[in-house]
């Protein structure tokens, strides 16, 4: 699919708990000025009709009828059915809401909706990092393409999606990928999002500091110490990213070994990643060295940084060779290096939602 050369107008909207941000997409691209109003999260009617008055503005500024409307919005929601549940952040809707149905009836035209990480990897896949990482192996002149790839989303919650050839993998009960509730083997008893997101930050440095501030610094202000260009605690900031970046690539390990595929990180922690990058790379260099005289690498592919030059050039380089196919003149080319790269979005998470809606509408629409 390539969501650049398609004509079709879709409407989206991002279901915050505080704000609706409404905008519309062709070809990729926002066609329209975005518009903000407030979500009256715990009102149902006020909500519902916040959602039509942007969706009325939208239309009623666009050249050409949208084909249909696609939104992010956090679960327990019904994806497929298009029914919200209780949702934290928009208490209104509690007891289930049929949103998607509401909607297809008000504006008689096909809804979409689906996690934010699951939009934010698809977006990424299709036009984001996926494609960027292929023009850069297509510029070294390898031959290598990659096909998969995990999208995760680092903020006040850890979320994230999978796509495998230009399929967004949602599941049975469109709750694939929930990264969330993944294990981890450096503290058992908790689950991946109590260690990778914003209150592990914040919870890791309060943990090592006697700060006074510490009760409303944020991760930016943490980023900043760590940087020396706020006072404060700078080990102990540099500590609280390192100590997630060690908890995420335990997470990034066990997806790189079921996925075999791109990792690309994005999210309001994503820029931090020179502090906790470092933590991930190593956690994923690691081995099982329960057999002394012979340990087993923690992945059987080599993981480059593609935040670093270096990585880049370890990742496009030819590795491989040509072999001759007997009884032919013809040649195949073999490489017995695995290969993957990981790094942060290059378009912005909030890009690449919406693109990822955009795309996910259209194909949508083909099946």
């Amino acid at each position: 699919m390539d969501i650049y050369s398609d004509k079709r107008v879709v409407l989206t909207f991002d279901a915050g708990g505080t704000n609706f941000v409404f905008s519309a997409i062709q070809g990729g691209h926002e066609i329209l000025e975005p518009i903000t109003l407030p979500s009256h999260a715990n009102h149902l009617g006020r909500c519902l009709d916040t959602i039509n008055k942007g969706f009325d503005h939208m239309l009623s500024r666009l050249d050409q009828p949208a084909v249909a409307i696609s939104f992010a919005i956090p679960g327990p929601t019904d994806y497929f059915n298009g029914v919200v549940g209780d949702l934290k952040n928009l208490p209104g809707f509690r007891g289930g809401v049929p949103l998607g149905k509401i909607l297809e009836n008000h504006y008689q035209m096909p809804v979409f909706m689906n996690n934010d990480g699951d939009l934010y990897a698809y977006g990424e896949a299709l036009g984001g990092f996926l494609p960027e990482v292929n023009q850069m192996m297509a510029a070294a002149g390898n031959p290598k393409r990659f096909r998969n790839l995990v999208g995760l989303t680092l903020g006040t919650g850890f979320g994230g999606g999978f796509v495998c050839n230009n399929t967004l993998i949602t599941g049975d009960n469109s709750i694939a990928s929930e990264v969330w509730i993944l294990s981890n083997s450096i503290t058992p008893s908790r689950n991946a999002e109590e260690e990778v997101s914003i209150r592990a930050v914040i919870r890791s440095y309060k943990a090592a500091t006697s700060s006074k501030e510490e009760e409303t610094l944020t991760p930016k202000d943490i980023y900043d110490i760590a940087t020396g260009s706020r006072e404060g605690e700078r080990e102990a900031a540099i500590h609280a990213f390192e100590f997630m970046g060690r908890h995420l690539g335990d997470v990034i390990a066990n997806l790189i070994s079921l996925t075999d595929g791109l990792v690309v990180m994005g999210g309001g922690i994503a820029g931090a990643d020179r502090f906790f990058m470092p933590a991930i790379m190593k956690e994923l260099g690691n081995q099982f060295d329960f057999r002394k005289d012979d340990p087993i690498p923690r992945l059987i592919q080599k993981v480059f940084n593609l935040n670093d030059d270096s990585g880049i050039k370890g990742l496009t380089e030819i590795s491989g060779k040509y072999i001759d196919l007997p009884g032919s003149d013809q040649q195949v080319y073999y490489d017995q290096l695995p290969k993957v790269g990981i790094g942060t979005s290059r378009i912005g998470t909030s890009r690449a939602i919406s693109l990822g809606a955009y795309a996910f509408a259209l194909n949508q629409l083909e099946n």
